[in-house]
Formats: structure tokens, sequence, C-alpha cells
């Protein structure tokens, strides 16, 4: 195979999970790190370090929407950057020196744990429900605009979810997804945040918590321009037509075939992990 036609191929290939990425809501990493690994052969770390600069790409470029229409919560996102970030540094780290079949292993069980909680029920809590002191301490309550007006929320449980957060550092280091299934646990069901609030300011957060893993993988030479290039032009060019299909598309049938994907994708990924093909 050319030069050529693996960029083109892996260009194509990009875009696609860009695009189901942003219909679904799991992030174009989890098709891009299967894709390379099991369909191009590629080194799992190399794989890693091109979905990191991809996440950087897409999180920067959609982030910055939300904040201005004022959903995202910058203060609290930048409190629990602490604990992802840190996270992301030891996952990275940890990554470096584990052996690739165990971390194709580690992939799989995340992957099917995603595929699964994307369907799990959204809790809503009431907004002004409870209090919490170190929430007020940190002033980490905040508000949104809505429809019927501004709503007021406060935040609950600000250790268990900075707790969680370091969870999803250093899932997110070791793998090179966002591990979004993980943040929204932290932000949805412990600190009861409203679900538009948690998943913008999740969106916020990925961006800088690969920016730290991908400093190590950088530093350790596993940072590719030939990959990442066409990874991120894909992913991008994906993630927004996907943005732009969304309001027209039946998410729940999309989400429905893609986690029979990536179902298939993580036993692929578990079984050559086991047996030592990756």
């Amino acid at each position: 195979m050319t030069i050529l036609s693996f960029t083109l191929i892996l260009l194509g290939g990009a875009f696609l999970a860009g695009l189901l990425g942003s219909l679904t809501g799991l992030g174009g990493g989890v098709v891009i790190i299967p894709l390379l690994t099991l369909v191009f052969h590629v080194d799992i770390r190399y794989a890693i370090g091109a979905a990191l600069v991809a996440s950087i790409a897409t999180s920067s470029g959609s982030a910055s929407a939300y904040v201005k229409e004022g959903i995202t919560n910058i203060r609290l996102g930048m409190f629990l950057e602490i604990a992802t970030t840190t996270g992301a540094v030891v996952g990275a780290l940890i990554a470096v020196y584990m052996p690739t079949n165990v971390v194709a292993i580690i992939f799989g069980l995340v992957l099917i744990f995603s595929s699964v909680m994307s369907f799990r029920k959204k809790m809503e809590f009431p907004a002004d429900q409870g209090d919490s002191k170190a929430a007020e301490q940190l002033r980490l309550n905040g508000s949104y605009p809505s429809a019927g007006g501004v709503v007021n929320y406060k935040v609950h449980h600000v250790p268990g979810g900075y707790f969680m957060m370091t969870f999803a550092g250093v899932m997110s280091g070791l793998l090179g997804i966002g591990s979004g299934a993980l943040k929204v646990m932290a932000m949805d069901n412990i600190m009861r945040i409203p679900f538009k609030v948690s998943t913008t300011t999740s969106n916020f957060m990925i961006g800088v918590t690969a920016a730290a893993s991908a400093v190590v993988y950088l530093q350790r030479g596993y940072i590719s321009p030939g990959l990442c290039m066409p990874v991120v032009l894909g992913v991008l060019a994906g993630a927004f037509a996907g943005s732009r299909l969304l309001t027209r598309a039946n998410v729940k049938w999309l989400r429905i075939v893609f986690s029979v994907v990536i179902g298939f994708l993580a036993l692929q990924m578990i079984y050559n992990g086991i047996t030592g093909k990756l």
C-alpha cells in the first residue's frame, strides 16, 4: 500500500469515526484506535497518540460554542481539570510501560462499558436541591440559559466527583479516549449537575485532559505526524457533518447500530490482546 492510498483510507475512516462519534456522543477515539490497530496493524501507542491529538482539535472547536452560549460551567471545569489532568499524566506514564496487549484488553472492556452507559436513562435532579459547603466555598454553583429563563443549580458531593474525575483522567491517558461515560457518571450521578451542563463542561475538559496525556506520548516519540494529520482532518470534518445531521437523524437507532459495532470491535481488541496479537 502506498503512502497516498494509506492516507486517503485513513482520512475516510477518520471522517466516519468523527461522524459516528458526533451523532452518538461516544467520541471518535473509540473507532480510530481499533481502526488503526486492527485494520492497519499500527502499534496501539501510536494509535492512542493520534486519537489524543484529534481529541484536542475536536474539543477546542466544539467547546467554544458552548462557552459562548453560557452553558459550560468554566469554574467547575477548571477545578475538575486538576483531577483529570493529574490522572491523565499518570495514565499516560502507565501506558508507556504497560504491555500493549494489556492496554488492548483494558481498552476493549472500557469500550463495552461506554457502549452500555450510552443507553442508560439520563437522570435529572431538581436544580436547587440541597446544598454543599465545598461547592459554596469553591463557588462551583452556577446557572445556564434555557427557553424558560435562567436556571440556577447547585453542585453536590464535590470530593466524590473529584475522585471519579481522577479515575476518568487515568483511563483517558491510558487509552487515549475521552472517558465520557466516567465523566458523565461523575457529574450527573454523583455531583447531580443538570445534564446539559455536564455534557458541555465535559466537552470543555476533554481537550485539556488530552493535551496533558499527549505531552507524555510526544516525549516518548509516539506522536506520528503522518498518522495525526489525516486523523485530525477526518475527525473534524466528520464531527462537523454529524452536528448538522444530528437534528434530522434517528439517534436511538444510531446508538443501537454504533453500539453493536463498538461491541464487536471491543471483543476483537480483547481477543487480540489475550492472544498477544497486539
